[in-house]
Protein backbone atom coordinates (compact mmCIF):
# COMPACT_ATOMS: atom_id res chain seq x y z
CA UNK A 1 0.00 0.00 0.00
CA UNK A 2 1.56 3.55 -0.59
CA UNK A 3 0.67 6.24 1.49
CA UNK A 4 0.53 9.52 0.98
CA UNK A 5 3.18 11.65 3.07
CA UNK A 6 0.98 13.84 4.92
CA UNK A 7 -1.03 10.43 5.59
CA UNK A 8 2.41 9.40 6.95
CA UNK A 9 2.85 12.14 9.10
CA UNK A 10 -0.42 12.33 10.81
CA UNK A 11 0.60 8.66 11.71
CA UNK A 12 4.06 8.89 12.77
CA UNK A 13 4.14 7.18 16.40
CA UNK A 14 0.88 5.99 16.16
CA UNK A 15 1.17 2.30 16.99
CA UNK A 16 4.42 1.82 18.77
CA UNK A 17 3.21 1.01 21.51
CA UNK A 18 1.31 -2.54 21.21
CA UNK A 19 1.27 -3.24 25.30
CA UNK A 20 -1.14 -0.05 25.87
CA UNK A 21 -2.17 0.79 22.29
CA UNK A 22 -1.82 4.60 22.87
CA UNK A 23 -2.54 6.62 19.82
CA UNK A 24 0.05 8.99 20.79
CA UNK A 25 3.66 7.77 21.17
CA UNK A 26 4.91 8.10 24.61
CA UNK A 27 7.58 10.14 25.74
CA UNK A 28 10.18 7.86 27.28
CA UNK A 29 12.22 9.90 29.53
CA UNK A 30 14.55 7.76 31.35
CA UNK A 31 18.33 8.25 30.64
CA UNK A 32 19.33 4.61 30.90
CA UNK A 33 17.83 1.08 30.70
CA UNK A 34 18.53 -1.97 32.31
CA UNK A 35 19.90 -5.11 30.77
CA UNK A 36 18.06 -8.61 31.41
CA UNK A 37 21.46 -10.14 31.70
CA UNK A 38 25.02 -10.71 31.03
CA UNK A 39 26.22 -9.32 27.58
CA UNK A 40 21.97 -9.01 27.05
CA UNK A 41 20.50 -5.71 25.77
CA UNK A 42 16.53 -4.63 24.73
CA UNK A 43 18.38 -2.23 22.18
CA UNK A 44 18.56 0.50 24.53
CA UNK A 45 21.36 1.04 27.01
CA UNK A 46 21.81 4.89 26.88
CA UNK A 47 19.84 7.47 25.94
CA UNK A 48 22.44 9.67 24.17
CA UNK A 49 22.61 6.73 21.96
CA UNK A 50 19.50 5.19 21.13
CA UNK A 51 16.10 6.45 22.75
CA UNK A 52 12.85 4.96 21.71
CA UNK A 53 10.92 8.29 20.81
CA UNK A 54 14.17 9.84 19.25
CA UNK A 55 13.90 6.85 17.17
CA UNK A 56 10.22 7.33 15.82
CA UNK A 57 11.35 10.67 15.11
CA UNK A 58 14.09 9.62 13.70
CA UNK A 59 12.83 6.53 11.38
CA UNK A 60 9.53 9.21 10.26
CA UNK A 61 11.86 12.47 8.90
CA UNK A 62 14.18 9.45 7.31
CA UNK A 63 10.62 8.45 4.96
CA UNK A 64 9.93 12.37 4.84
CA UNK A 65 13.20 12.85 3.26
CA UNK A 66 13.68 9.75 0.92
CA UNK A 67 16.79 8.90 3.36
CA UNK A 68 18.31 5.75 5.00
CA UNK A 69 19.05 7.37 7.93
CA UNK A 70 18.34 10.92 9.86
CA UNK A 71 20.22 11.71 12.82
CA UNK A 72 18.55 14.44 15.13
CA UNK A 73 20.62 16.74 16.76
CA UNK A 74 20.08 19.89 19.61
CA UNK A 75 19.89 22.71 16.60
CA UNK A 76 20.32 23.31 13.13
CA UNK A 77 24.16 24.77 14.15
CA UNK A 78 25.17 21.27 16.00
CA UNK A 79 23.37 19.43 12.71
CA UNK A 80 25.87 21.57 10.67
CA UNK A 81 28.84 20.97 12.93
CA UNK A 82 28.20 16.76 13.00
CA UNK A 83 27.82 17.42 9.11
CA UNK A 84 31.29 18.27 9.05
CA UNK A 85 33.06 16.22 11.08
CA UNK A 86 31.84 13.51 8.30
CA UNK A 87 34.94 15.29 6.61
CA UNK A 88 39.03 14.81 6.87
CA UNK A 89 40.97 17.82 8.88
CA UNK A 90 42.12 20.29 5.90
CA UNK A 91 39.56 19.33 3.96
CA UNK A 92 38.25 22.03 0.78
CA UNK A 93 34.74 23.00 0.78
CA UNK A 94 33.27 25.20 -2.00
CA UNK A 95 30.05 27.35 -0.39
CA UNK A 96 27.41 29.06 -2.28
CA UNK A 97 28.31 32.81 -0.81
CA UNK A 98 24.43 33.70 0.32
CA UNK A 99 24.07 31.60 3.38
CA UNK A 100 23.08 31.89 6.99
CA UNK A 101 25.12 34.19 9.22
CA UNK A 102 25.79 31.54 11.33
CA UNK A 103 26.76 28.80 9.12
CA UNK A 104 29.52 31.33 7.70
CA UNK A 105 30.89 32.31 11.85
CA UNK A 106 31.21 28.72 12.06
CA UNK A 107 33.49 28.00 8.53
CA UNK A 108 35.23 31.23 9.26
CA UNK A 109 36.19 29.53 12.35
CA UNK A 110 37.00 26.56 10.76
CA UNK A 111 39.04 28.38 8.96
CA UNK A 112 40.74 30.43 11.21
CA UNK A 113 41.81 27.24 13.00
CA UNK A 114 43.33 26.05 10.02
CA UNK A 115 41.07 22.49 10.19
CA UNK A 116 39.00 23.33 6.56
CA UNK A 117 39.41 25.62 3.65
CA UNK A 118 36.57 27.14 2.52
CA UNK A 119 36.23 29.01 -1.03
CA UNK A 120 33.01 30.85 -2.06
CA UNK A 121 30.89 31.11 -5.24
CA UNK A 122 28.01 33.23 -6.32
CA UNK A 123 26.56 31.59 -9.51
CA UNK A 124 26.28 28.16 -11.11
CA UNK A 125 29.02 29.85 -13.30
CA UNK A 126 31.39 30.20 -11.07
CA UNK A 127 30.68 27.16 -9.56
CA UNK A 128 31.50 25.23 -12.62
CA UNK A 129 35.44 26.90 -12.67
CA UNK A 130 36.46 26.39 -9.15
CA UNK A 131 34.77 22.93 -8.45
CA UNK A 132 38.18 20.62 -8.89
CA UNK A 133 39.15 17.04 -7.88
CA UNK A 134 41.08 19.27 -4.34
CA UNK A 135 37.71 19.55 -3.38
CA UNK A 136 35.91 17.38 -0.29
CA UNK A 137 32.47 18.50 -0.02
CA UNK A 138 29.97 21.51 -1.54
CA UNK A 139 27.57 23.17 0.84
CA UNK A 140 23.95 25.14 -0.36
CA UNK A 141 21.48 26.68 0.32
CA UNK A 142 18.31 27.23 -2.04
CA UNK A 143 17.03 29.43 -1.83
CA UNK A 144 19.35 31.05 0.02
CA UNK A 145 19.05 33.04 3.18
CA UNK A 146 18.38 36.54 2.76
CA UNK A 147 18.35 36.50 -0.94
CA UNK A 148 16.50 34.10 -2.03
CA UNK A 149 18.53 33.18 -4.79
CA UNK A 150 18.08 29.47 -6.34
CA UNK A 151 20.70 26.93 -7.98
CA UNK A 152 19.55 23.92 -9.84
CA UNK A 153 20.60 20.89 -7.25
CA UNK A 154 20.75 17.97 -9.71
CA UNK A 155 23.21 20.02 -12.04
CA UNK A 156 25.40 21.21 -9.03
CA UNK A 157 25.32 17.52 -7.97
CA UNK A 158 26.39 16.06 -10.73
CA UNK A 159 29.59 18.34 -11.37
CA UNK A 160 30.54 17.28 -7.63
CA UNK A 161 29.92 13.86 -7.68
CA UNK A 162 32.37 14.01 -11.03
CA UNK A 163 35.21 15.28 -8.87
CA UNK A 164 34.63 12.51 -5.96
CA UNK A 165 32.96 15.21 -3.86
CA UNK A 166 29.94 15.10 -1.76
CA UNK A 167 27.03 17.55 -1.92
CA UNK A 168 25.36 19.08 1.18
CA UNK A 169 22.07 20.81 1.17
CA UNK A 170 20.34 23.62 3.50
CA UNK A 171 17.15 22.38 2.58
CA UNK A 172 15.82 24.35 5.68
CA UNK A 173 13.78 26.91 3.84
CA UNK A 174 11.49 24.78 1.63
CA UNK A 175 10.82 21.62 3.62
CA UNK A 176 10.51 17.94 2.12
CA UNK A 177 7.36 19.23 1.14
CA UNK A 178 8.44 21.38 -1.76
CA UNK A 179 12.01 19.89 -2.36
CA UNK A 180 13.76 16.66 -1.82
CA UNK A 181 17.83 17.09 -2.66
CA UNK A 182 18.51 13.23 -1.97
CA UNK A 183 16.41 12.79 -4.74
CA UNK A 184 18.09 15.50 -6.64
CA UNK A 185 21.42 14.12 -6.18
CA UNK A 186 22.27 15.73 -3.08
CA UNK A 187 24.35 12.91 -0.23
CA UNK A 188 23.33 15.21 2.90
CA UNK A 189 20.54 16.90 3.51
CA UNK A 190 20.54 19.05 6.72
CA UNK A 191 17.70 20.96 8.10
CA UNK A 192 17.46 23.79 11.32
CA UNK A 193 14.40 21.73 12.65
CA UNK A 194 13.72 24.71 14.67
CA UNK A 195 12.03 26.68 11.86
CA UNK A 196 9.19 25.04 9.22
CA UNK A 197 9.72 20.84 10.60
CA UNK A 198 8.80 22.35 14.68
CA UNK A 199 6.90 25.29 13.25
CA UNK A 200 5.98 26.70 16.72
CA UNK A 201 8.75 28.22 17.96
CA UNK A 202 8.81 26.52 21.07
CA UNK A 203 11.78 23.85 19.68
CA UNK A 204 15.47 24.13 18.75
CA UNK A 205 16.46 21.41 16.84
CA UNK A 206 18.50 20.33 14.08
CA UNK A 207 18.25 17.06 11.49
CA UNK A 208 20.54 15.53 9.16
CA UNK A 209 19.57 12.90 6.44
CA UNK A 210 21.26 10.91 3.97
CA UNK A 211 20.53 8.12 1.54
CA UNK A 212 23.99 6.39 2.01
CA UNK A 213 23.69 3.72 4.61
CA UNK A 214 27.40 3.64 5.50
CA UNK A 215 27.33 7.44 5.72
CA UNK A 216 24.08 7.04 7.91
CA UNK A 217 26.34 5.00 10.46
CA UNK A 218 28.75 7.12 10.92
CA UNK A 219 26.89 10.11 11.50
CA UNK A 220 25.01 8.06 14.07
CA UNK A 221 28.55 7.05 15.09
CA UNK A 222 29.66 10.57 15.27
CA UNK A 223 26.39 11.80 16.92
CA UNK A 224 26.47 9.10 19.91
CA UNK A 225 30.55 9.90 20.05
CA UNK A 226 30.43 13.81 20.47
CA UNK A 227 26.86 13.96 22.19
CA UNK A 228 24.54 17.08 20.31
CA UNK A 229 21.43 14.61 21.44
CA UNK A 230 18.21 16.22 21.27
CA UNK A 231 16.05 14.83 24.43
CA UNK A 232 13.16 12.70 24.24
CA UNK A 233 10.61 15.35 25.26
CA UNK A 234 11.94 17.72 22.48
CA UNK A 235 11.57 14.74 20.38
CA UNK A 236 7.93 14.14 21.03
CA UNK A 237 7.37 17.75 20.59
CA UNK A 238 8.67 17.26 17.43
CA UNK A 239 6.66 14.16 15.96
CA UNK A 240 3.89 16.35 17.38
CA UNK A 241 4.88 19.46 15.11
CA UNK A 242 5.58 17.39 11.96
CA UNK A 243 1.67 16.10 11.80
CA UNK A 244 0.68 19.44 10.82
CA UNK A 245 3.37 20.33 8.79
CA UNK A 246 1.63 19.79 5.39
CA UNK A 247 -1.11 22.00 6.85
CA UNK A 248 1.21 24.88 7.96
CA UNK A 249 3.14 25.01 5.03
CA UNK A 250 0.12 24.92 2.38
CA UNK A 251 -1.38 27.96 4.52
CA UNK A 252 2.07 29.80 4.62
CA UNK A 253 2.59 29.44 1.29
CA UNK A 254 -0.55 30.57 0.43
CA UNK A 255 -0.56 33.42 2.04
CA UNK A 256 2.84 34.62 1.32
CA UNK A 257 2.24 34.43 -2.12
CA UNK A 258 -0.84 36.32 -1.64
CA UNK A 259 1.42 39.11 0.23
CA UNK A 260 4.43 39.09 -2.48
CA UNK A 261 1.67 39.96 -4.93
CA UNK A 262 0.66 43.43 -2.89
CA UNK A 263 4.13 44.21 -2.29
CA UNK A 264 4.99 44.40 -5.92
CA UNK A 265 2.04 47.20 -6.40
CA UNK A 266 3.86 48.88 -3.04
CA UNK A 267 5.89 52.61 -4.37
CA UNK A 268 7.93 51.92 -0.84
CA UNK A 269 9.29 49.03 -1.83
CA UNK A 270 12.29 48.65 -4.09
CA UNK A 271 12.08 45.18 -4.46
CA UNK A 272 10.71 42.38 -3.37
CA UNK A 273 12.71 38.78 -3.47
CA UNK A 274 10.85 35.40 -3.86
CA UNK A 275 11.58 31.97 -4.91
CA UNK A 276 8.15 31.75 -6.00
CA UNK A 277 7.27 28.70 -3.37
CA UNK A 278 7.42 28.69 0.30
CA UNK A 279 6.69 31.08 3.11
CA UNK A 280 9.94 33.35 2.95
CA UNK A 281 9.82 37.19 1.45
CA UNK A 282 12.48 39.34 1.75
CA UNK A 283 12.12 42.98 0.23
CA UNK A 284 14.15 46.20 0.14
CA UNK A 285 12.65 49.24 1.05
CA UNK A 286 13.56 52.75 -0.59
CA UNK A 287 16.41 53.20 1.86
CA UNK A 288 18.15 52.28 5.02
CA UNK A 289 16.56 55.13 7.10
CA UNK A 290 13.07 54.01 6.52
CA UNK A 291 13.92 50.19 8.35
CA UNK A 292 13.97 51.68 11.78
CA UNK A 293 10.24 53.34 11.38
CA UNK A 294 8.92 50.66 9.57
CA UNK A 295 9.98 48.00 12.29
CA UNK A 296 8.26 50.59 14.75
CA UNK A 297 4.98 50.84 13.33
CA UNK A 298 4.60 47.01 12.81
CA UNK A 299 2.04 45.99 15.33
CA UNK A 300 1.20 41.98 13.62
CA UNK A 301 4.68 40.87 12.86
CA UNK A 302 7.12 40.34 15.62
CA UNK A 303 10.42 41.79 14.98
CA UNK A 304 12.86 38.80 15.82
CA UNK A 305 14.86 36.18 14.61
CA UNK A 306 14.29 33.08 13.76
CA UNK A 307 11.34 31.71 10.84
CA UNK A 308 9.26 29.38 9.57
CA UNK A 309 6.93 29.26 12.88
CA UNK A 310 3.10 29.77 12.91
CA UNK A 311 3.28 33.37 14.45
CA UNK A 312 4.68 35.66 11.55
CA UNK A 313 7.89 37.00 12.24
CA UNK A 314 10.38 39.87 10.10
CA UNK A 315 14.16 40.17 10.77
CA UNK A 316 16.87 42.96 9.78
CA UNK A 317 19.71 40.48 8.75
CA UNK A 318 22.36 43.08 8.83
CA UNK A 319 21.98 43.71 12.86
CA UNK A 320 20.37 39.84 13.48
CA UNK A 321 20.81 36.75 11.38
CA UNK A 322 24.00 38.09 9.34
CA UNK A 323 25.94 40.47 11.51
CA UNK A 324 28.85 38.39 11.73
CA UNK A 325 29.31 38.43 7.93
CA UNK A 326 31.46 41.75 7.36
CA UNK A 327 30.00 44.47 6.03
CA UNK A 328 31.81 45.30 3.07
CA UNK A 329 31.06 41.52 1.81
CA UNK A 330 27.52 41.19 2.73
CA UNK A 331 27.08 44.53 1.05
CA UNK A 332 28.78 43.30 -2.21
CA UNK A 333 26.71 40.33 -2.78
CA UNK A 334 23.44 42.09 -2.05
CA UNK A 335 22.65 41.98 1.40
CA UNK A 336 22.18 45.52 1.57
CA UNK A 337 21.09 47.92 4.68
CA UNK A 338 17.76 48.59 3.30
CA UNK A 339 16.97 44.73 3.33
CA UNK A 340 14.32 42.81 5.41
CA UNK A 341 12.97 39.24 5.12
CA UNK A 342 9.68 37.79 6.27
CA UNK A 343 8.48 34.62 7.60
CA UNK A 344 4.95 33.94 6.99
CA UNK A 345 2.73 32.73 10.06
CA UNK A 346 -0.65 31.35 9.92
CA UNK A 347 -2.72 35.09 10.58
CA UNK A 348 -5.06 36.18 8.16
CA UNK A 349 -3.81 37.23 5.12
CA UNK A 350 -5.54 40.76 5.33
CA UNK A 351 -4.21 41.73 8.36
CA UNK A 352 -0.95 40.74 7.77
CA UNK A 353 -1.40 43.08 4.86
CA UNK A 354 -2.75 45.95 6.39
CA UNK A 355 -0.14 45.83 8.79
CA UNK A 356 2.76 46.08 6.28
CA UNK A 357 0.71 48.45 4.67
CA UNK A 358 0.31 50.92 7.72
CA UNK A 359 4.40 50.58 8.53
CA UNK A 360 4.81 51.55 5.29
CA UNK A 361 3.07 55.01 4.94
CA UNK A 362 5.24 57.99 5.55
Amino acid sequence: MTTHINTKLVQLGNRKDPSTGAVVAPIHLATTYAHPGLGQSTGYDYTRTNNPTRDILEEGLAALEGGERAVVTSSGMSAIQLAFQFFKQGSHFLVLRDLYGGSFRYFDHLEAENLAQFTYFETEADFEKLISDDISGVFIETPTNPLMQEVDIQRIADLTHQHGALLLVDNTLLTPLRQRPLELGADIVLYSGTKYLTGHNDILAGVVVTNDKNMGEKLGWLSNTTGPTLSAFDCWLFIRSLKTLPIRLDRQEATAQEIVTWLKQQEQVKDVLYAGKGAMISIRLKGEAKVGPFLEKLQVFTYAESLGGVESLITYPTTQTHADIPKELRESYGLTPDLLRLSIGLENSSDLIQDLEVALKE
